[in-house]
């Protein structure tokens, strides 16, 4: 493989920064959300846990990565060499976007009325996912070559790249469709259900675009580093993804300043009764009920959020 620091080392370093700052993001956001959404499901707050914790150590093996190419082999021109760490960010960006994906399959299937047409091809995609990242990983462990690896493993790192492409477009897809569909005659809350498809197809995109970037550069010629200095970026994109999704839900209660705005919340059952009809109001929406009233706080049950991805 030709050494060319730029588009080699540099494109790693590059990507280790970028990396790390959003690594600080995650970290800002899950404190936000503990510190904001105390009362939320402990199925939830495990999740956040995990991909916090996975995030982390994800920042630990780039940062081993950096000290390895850039100090302990400085001078060595061997641009070729995989380092252990580097292996490991690959599953480990896979366990991040598995969780990830879990979490949005689970609200798919809940506002689909448990649709398994909807959400067995989204967990079925997401588990070959994981799987080609745990060959990709492994043959990395095996081969310590970029040259190897991508003799012998092109097609398993693209199939893992373009299936989590493929999941990003699809959930973002069904969640704008089940969201439209559940549109009502009602202009504000019609307005925060078009908030929730612009979140949606926002975060949607940046993962997608992220992830199709690095395999773009990871096939085309010339063979360079630049699809990994990308590919270590994707898992925090993921994580920012999942974290701003939940603790954006406070911003569904304005419509606009000084105004408050109905608050959107999902239930398994039906959870209260009024007498007054003109205070609240319930909408069906597969097993959920989607409740709509004037308050200040969200409230959230069984793990189902508002926002959309």
């Amino acid at each position: 493989m030709p050494a060319s620091l730029p588009s080699t080392l540099g494109a790693v370093l590059i990507g280790g920064l970028f990396a790390s700052m959003l690594g600080g993001m995650v970290n800002l956001q899950s404190m936000l959300y503990y510190r904001s959404y105390k009362k939320d499901p402990s199925p939830i707050k495990s999740l956040v846990l995990a991909v916090w914790l996975l995030d982390n150590l994800h920042t630990a093996f780039i940062w081993a990565a950096l000290w390895i190419v850039l100090i302990q082999r400085y001078g060595n021109q061997d641009t070729d060499h995989i380092p252990w760490c580097i292996s490991l960010t690959v599953i480990t960006t896979a366990v991040v976007t598995v969780l990830v994906h879990c979490f949005f399959a689970h609200r798919v299937f809940l506002l689909s009325k448990r649709n398994l047409f909807m959400t067995v091809p989204v967990l079925a995609l997401t588990l070959l996912r994981l799987v080609a990242a745990t060959v990709s990983t492994w043959e990395m462990l095996h081969y310590r070559s970029f040259l190897m690896f991508r003799t012998h493993a092109l097609w398993i790192f693209t199939l893992g790249l373009s299936v989590s492409s493929v999941v990003d477009i699809l959930i973002t897809s069904l969640l704008v469709y089940l969201f439209r569909t559940n549109r009502t005659g009602t202009g504000r809350f019609n307005h925060i259900i078009d908030k929730l498809i612009l979140y949606g197809v926002e975060a949607g995109s940046i993962t997608c675009l992220g992830t199709i970037l690095s395999m773009i550069f990871w096939i085309i010629p010339p063979h360079n580093l630049v699809f990994l200095g990308i590919h270590v970026v994707i898992g925090k994109l993921y994580a920012n993804s999942l974290l701003a999704t939940l603790n954006t839900r406070e911003s569904t209660r304005h419509h606009g300043s000084g105004q408050r705005a109905p608050v959107v919340y999902f239930e398994r059952r039906p959870q209260f009764s009024t007498s007054d009809p003109s205070s609240k109001h319930s909408v069906e929406v597969a097993d959920l009920q989607i409740n709509v009233e004037t308050r200040t706080n969200i409230q959230y049950d069984g793990g189902s959020v508002a926002s959309s991805k």
